[in-house]
């Protein structure tokens, strides 16, 4: 499951005038040195000097060398996960709601989806031979895979190969299996936060709260926030089948409309839109809401739609209208989903490479797990 690889670049300012700044170890996984101590990573970070915004070239970075491989394609400056929490941090506060329950669950299966779309995971096809893995299985219960990964011999119980919904359980820490407890993930916001002062777009302050001191991440770039709040608005308030330039990202990238339509889902059931959606009137943000719910629907089940008998069955709490858009019952605007399926699905056959399909299923695997958010927590 972890990323693999990743390492720490230094910028060429900071080799040079600060060569005993630390470097973080190799496999930190796409949340950067996730093995180290917490007080070594904090020393880390606070040895490290910041040179400026990191999009330039300045400070260090965790990165792939396998995202750096293809020069044709483009890789996305900020991550899914760091996308949401931006939209959930208050621009001069710099911390979340405390009342928010959802986005830490929403984060780990922002995880999932962001090493799907690089085509890092998939799901294991029905057709493997195994004795836990079916047609008939849920789409939150199948289970996860490397890309690419030979599939498990008959009746295997690799620890590694287990559903979609058990994975995020055990990054959350929610299981009571003390063998497992290692795969929880801790201080993912801090050690996402901190990820974006290092790119430039947050910086770090200290705030005090009676009782206490507390880091604080106010936003410091306020034109990339402004970005992500101008995509997600843009593509949850169009009227028309075709999607808006400003919602599809930076070009050049992979999948650039499945990426803003997780981009979405995944923020609205992080409940973070309310930052997005605070210019809006009221009548617009409730249509706001509404559309975000309906493209949750739509991408929460297999195919994409609910077309054909591989949907998944309907689940209950933010799923309440069912997926009828993709077979014509198109109103009140909701031809702009039909435009997004389409869309999507044209990415898909664009694609060509024969592990696709199992990392757009493993998509909609993550998406209808967040979609039952509200009952699980």
């Amino acid at each position: 499951m972890s990323a693999g690889g990743l390492q720490r670049r230094r910028g060429a300012a900071s080799m040079s005038s600060s060569p005993t700044t630390p470097t973080a170890e190799g496999n930190g996984g796409i949340l950067g040195n996730g093995n180290a101590h917490p007080d070594r990573r904090q020393t880390e970070w606070a040895g490290a000097v910041h040179a400026g915004s990191a999009f330039a070239g300045g400070s260090k970075i965790a990165y792939d060398p396998r995202d750096l491989a293809s020069p044709d394609e483009q890789t996305p400056k900020l991550t899914l996960m760091e996308e949401v929490l931006l939209l959930g941090i208050k621009d001069k506060q710099g911390y979340l709601s405390f009342w928010n329950d959802n986005i830490s669950y929403a984060l780990r299966g922002c995880i999932l989806i962001e090493l799907a779309l690089r085509r890092r995971i998939g799901l294991l096809k029905p057709s493997s031979p195994s004795a836990y893995q079916s047609r008939s299985t849920p789409l939150a219960d199948r289970l996860v895979v490397q890309n690419p990964n030979p599939p498990p011999p008959p009746g295997a119980t690799d620890e590694r190969h287990l559903g979609v919904n058990a994975w995020i359980d055990l990054l959350s820490g929610e299981t009571w299996n003390v063998m497992k407890i290692g795969f929880q993930l801790k201080q993912v916001r801090e050690r996402l936060a901190k990820g974006l002062v290092d790119k430039g777009v947050l910086r770090t302050e200290k705030r005090n709260f009676l009782l206490f001191d507390m880091a604080t991440h106010p936003v410091a770039d306020v034109r990339t926030k402004e970005e992500i709040v101008r995509r997600v608005v843009a593509l949850v308030s169009a009227t028309t089948s075709s999607v808006p330039k400003e919602a599809a990202g930076e070009p050049g990238m992979r999948d650039p409309v499945l990426r803003a339509v997780c981009l979405v889902c995944a923020s609205y059931t992080a409940s973070v839109l309310d930052n997005a959606f605070g210019r809006l009137g009221y009548e617009e943000r409730e249509a706001a809401f509404g559309r975000a719910d309906e493209i949750l629907a739509e991408f929460s089940v297999w195919p994409y739609g609910g077309e054909g008998a591989g949907a998944s069955s309907s689940t209950p709490g933010r799923r309440k209208g069912g997926s009828r858009i993709a077979m014509g019952s198109v109103g009140d605007g909701r031809e702009s989903v039909v435009g997004l399926l389409s869309e999507v699905r044209k990415g898909m056959g664009e694609g060509g490479d024969a592990g696709d399909d199992t990392t757009y299923e493993l998509v909609a695997a993550v998406l209808d797990v967040l979609a039952k958010l509200d009952s699980l927590i």
